[in-house]
């Protein structure tokens, strides 16, 4: 291995792969992606389900089969890859970044580089971040953690099945557990509306005749070496359970689908400022964080719904680190990104007057015969009508240039 390389990638997922891939076309040579598991791919080796790469290369496919086309581009482009290797530190030089990795293999490592790109993606909220009251028994785990088991492993994670959170993961392992002769007695959702696509529903749980309580919550896990059953409630004023309505839905196990959060441990050590919405790095229009020289893409900068926006984002911080490694980009002093109405973020939080920038934003709620704009102080820079918008699905919005003289740009949305 080289001691020192042009950039280092954390993660080789889709983002951290396409990212590569971007370096490379770019005319960087010396990268080295760096990832903690034994094989490429990240998430994507779990979801065998199809739906992936319809934007992205024009044909419907799995997981591992995305996943196995950019491998294909990545051996192409002869891109080193360290796997089997933990990132543990990045100590930001005057000139250049120190990489710290535990190596499987190779032991403790120290890397330097001029640029460093965060792709390591997000996680799963637990059982610990939402605190459902009852006992500890044995069958309550997140929804890709059961992905993986009966996916990678062939293990059943149970045969009657709860699932709270109507996240695409959740839907996607009601229709899997299904298939394999589990009954899953229902997904509860805490909002009035389903966390997922809108095709998820119709296809893993309409198809299925799975049935769906919205506005509701699980108030209790009862069971002692095994989950028995768990008690649910539908909720008032969406805050509290409503003790007099309450219902126990009998089952051994019970799937947490209730949130992605990105994968920021490595971020806060370096020092970092993270967004307090989408929990991801506060970037600028190169995707460039806080600190100068880091750039983040993919989950772990916000969650995405489609991994071939994740690609495509990535593709475009590629680009952009290779501008600043070649010295032709700089940090420079943008304006704010405000969210507006019914919005709950937009990304990045600054752009720079007089260059082009895209937007990523979602909606706060389901919403309908509505207008998504954007303004400056100056004008109106984009508005088109949705007859429905959910917050569901991202909304990438391309301005071909922010005006010279802005003080700022806002997004929101508004009646149609």
């Amino acid at each position: 291995m080289k001691t020192y390389y042009d950039t280092v990638v954390i993660g080789a997922g889709p983002a951290g792969m396409a990212a590569a891939v971007s370096l490379k076309k770019s005319g960087m040579d010396k990268i080295l992606v760096v990832d903690r598991e034994d094989a490429l791919g990240g998430i994507l080796n779990q979801c065998i389900h199809n739906g992936f790469g319809i934007h992205k290369f024009g044909k419907e496919l799995t997981g591992p089969e995305y996943s196995d086309l950019y491998i294909e581009i990545a051996s192409e482009y002869k891109i080193e890859f360290l796997l089997n290797s933990c990132v543990i530190d990045i100590i930001s030089g005057r000139d250049e970044k120190e990489i710290v990795i535990l190596s499987e293999v190779q032991g403790l490592l120290r890397i330097s580089c001029k640029a460093v790109i965060l792709a390591m993606g997000c996680r799963e909220r637990n059982r610990g971040n939402i605190a459902i009251p009852g006992s500890r028994p044995a069958g309550v785990m997140t929804a890709g953690f059961a992905q993986k088991m009966i996916n990678l492993h062939g293990y059943m994670p149970g045969r009657k099945i709860v699932i709270l959170g109507s996240g695409d993961i959740g839907l996607i392992m009601a229709r899997r557990l299904s298939l394999e002769g589990a009954e899953v007695k229902a997904v509860i959702e805490i909002q009035s509306h389903p966390g997922g696509l809108n095709r998820n529903i119709v296809q893993c749980l309409d198809d299925f005749g799975i049935l769906l309580h919205l506005s509701h919550t699980i108030t209790e896990i009862r069971g002692s070496s095994r989950v028995e059953s768990v008690v649910v409630a539908p909720l008032i004023n969406q805050v509290n359970g409503h003790k007099e309505k309450e219902f126990i839905l009998k089952c051994d196990t019970l799937l947490l689908s209730i949130g992605l959060i990105p994968e920021n441990e490595l971020s806060i050590k370096a020092g970092i400022i993270l967004d307090s919405v989408t929990r991801g790095p506060v970037v600028d229009s190169n995707l460039m964080t806080s600190v100068d020289g880091i750039f983040a893409c993919g989950n772990v900068l916000h969650v995405h719904d489609i991994v071939d926006w994740v690609s495509e984002e990535a593709e475009y911080c590629g680009g952009r680190v290779a501008l600043y490694v070649m010295g032709k980009i700089a940090r420079k002093e943008g304006i704010p990104v405000r969210t507006g109405r019914m919005l709950s973020y937009t990304l990045p939080s600054k752009v720079v007057p007089g260059e082009p920038a895209i937007l990523s934003l979602r909606a706060i709620a389901p919403l309908e015969n509505v207008r998504l704009s954007v303004k400056t102080d100056k004008e109106i820079l984009y508005s088109k009508k949705f007859r429905k918008i959910f917050p569901s699905i991202m909304q990438r919005i391309q301005i071909d240039r922010i005006p010279a003289d802005a003080s700022y740009v806002e997004t929101y949305i508004g009646e149609a």
